[in-house]
């Protein structure tokens, strides 16, 4: 049965409202907590949602440093950059990365759940991680977010 005359609803960038959110990081899950953040980053949590339109709204995380990890991930979950340049492979566990760079954590998580193009890369900037209880986003007026 088709019918004739309707039209797919594509969403346009200016007409999307976009919204600001708060959630507070102390004492979830990194995974669980990651894929909440990427589905109101990509807007899949709007009835509009467009897959190659910015559709999603701007996250605040805020206590990065107490997010949790089950297992034995503190020790053996690894973290590797590389310069380019031969040998020189650089390994970081999570727990040593835990107490230098809290937001870069669940930054890469999200990252990793987000399309990997131009479109990700201007989502990925939507997002501010902070690891201490402030933010200094008062001014947009953001709603608290519980996950």
């Amino acid at each position: 049965m088709v019918t004739v005359g309707t039209k797919t609803f594509s969403a346009k960038e200016k007409d999307i409202e976009k919204k600001w959110y708060v959630i507070d990081a102390g004492g979830k899950t990194l995974g669980r907590l990651s894929t909440e953040i990427a589905k109101i980053l990509r807007g899949k949590n709007k009835a509009v949602f467009t897959p190659h339109v910015d559709c999603g709204d701007f996250v605040i995380v805020i206590n990065a440093e107490k997010i949790e990890v089950t297992g034995k991930k503190m020790d053996q979950k690894m973290y590797y950059r590389h310069s380019g340049y031969i040998g020189n492979l650089k390994v970081t566990n999570l727990g040593k990365l835990m107490k230098s760079s809290p937001d870069f954590i669940i930054r890469k998580a999200v990252k990793g759940m987000l399309p990997h193009n131009t479109l990700g890369k201007k989502l990925l900037r939507k997002l501010k991680v902070y690891s201490g209880s402030t933010h200094p986003h008062k001014a947009q007026k953001p709603e608290v977010l519980e996950i």
